[in-house]
């Protein structure tokens, strides 16, 4: 959910460890100094083998997860929160007397939205009682939601009380009919479904998949989409109460709203939306990892053009490294970099081109 204000990428991972008071002391030890796969592994170590709800359960659980300061259930289909324009959310619901049962309009009821749809994994346990992929909202705008992909709405073919769309996708690499939540909940269902990539990581055989995702991972566009949803609307409170409680039902977090940095170090920092209109290829990186030369080959579009090469850390130290260029093929000498993960920037007047590296 969106704050009022937006932290540069690298301050707010280190500004956020300060403000949430409740990870158990030595939780994400095991993840510590790791990047791209191995991290993912450890994250799913780390989060695997949680405590399962039934499935009847989420109905009181969501009264200790999803609770409104006033005490009304918080509906992300129909909440506008605190200082949107147009004020207040058009319609509340108290806890069991407003449950679904049925529905004919928007305003009904209640009901439990499976954000990561059931259909896309077979509607087996334990994903189906998974707390943090399911949330209270309104069962008609959950009706209408079906199992389309989130995605940026083009064209809307209909829009909720609170303003969220369905539609055909205006996002890169994919062009069906999807469905967009308001900004402040965007960054929230990223990392919703980041949690469900890592915890279910190696444990999707047999899952069907979706518009959105291959098992348990996200695809490249959807991947590329919820980066870029992550990074503009950082973590709310409402996000870190709901992880707190959660973690007092299931025993298990979500790492990427303890530590929202943990998914740059998986799959990298985001492509924005105008660099993927703009340009048509991305960086191939290899050896990837690499311990003295990488290489990657320059985009057709500026292999006749000035450019700056960059190499950024995780905490945000830049870095231009000694390059040789052969043909159209540009290598780094990585040598003297301490092991990790690296963001590479190609700059040009024809625009920027993002890749990523991990220094072993």
């Amino acid at each position: 959910m969106k704050k009022a204000f937006l932290l540069p990428l690298f301050l707010f991972a280190f500004l956020f460890v300060s403000v949430s008071g409740q990870i158990p002391p030595g939780y994400y030890d095991p993840a510590n100094g790791l990047n791209g796969t191995p991290l993912k592994l450890a994250l799913h170590n780390i989060i695997k083998n949680h405590t399962v709800k039934s499935y009847d359960y989420l109905w009181t659980a969501f009264q200790t997860t999803d609770d409104k300061p006033n005490g009304t259930v918080w509906d992300i289909y129909s909440d506008i929160p605190d200082g949107s324009p147009n004020g207040n959310p058009p319609y509340l619901y108290h806890f069991g007397s407003d449950q679904c049962g049925s529905y004919g309009s928007e305003g009904d009821c209640y009901n439990r939205e499976h954000s990561w749809p059931k259909s896309w994994f077979g509607d087996t346990a334990p994903m189906n009682s998974d707390l943090f992929h399911i949330y209270p909202t309104d069962g008609y705008v959950n009706g209408r939601r079906s199992n389309y992909a989130y995605a940026k709405v083009g064209t809307a073919t209909w829009t909720s009380q609170n303003g969220s769309k369905l539609g055909s996708s205006s996002t890169p690499g994919f062009t069906g009919t999807v469905f967009e939540p308001r900004d402040e909940y965007k960054g929230d269902f990223a990392r919703t479904y980041f949690y469900m990539s890592v915890r279910y990581y190696l444990e999707d055989s047999g899952w069907p998949g979706g518009d959105e995702t291959s098992g348990a991972q996200l695809k490249p566009w959807a991947q590329q989409m919820m980066l870029q949803w992550s990074e503009s609307d950082p973590v709310s409170q409402k996000e870190i109460d709901r992880n707190n409680a959660i973690y007092g039902l299931q025993h298990n977090r979500n790492p990427f709203i303890d530590h929202p940095e943990f998914a740059y170090g998986i799959w990298g920092y985001p492509v924005s939306v105008e660099e993927v209109n703009t340009n048509t290829e991305v960086l191939y990186v290899y050896p990837n990892p690499a311990s003295e030369t990488c290489k990657l080959d320059l985009p057709s579009a500026i292999r006749n053009s000035h450019y700056k090469l960059m190499l950024v850390s995780m905490s945000g130290t830049q870095f231009t490294p000694d390059v040789s260029l052969n043909g159209n093929t540009l290598s780094m000498n990585v040598g003297p970099l301490a092991v990790g993960f690296y963001f590479i920037t190609l700059v040009s007047a024809e625009g920027n081109w993002h890749g990523k590296m991990v220094k072993e």
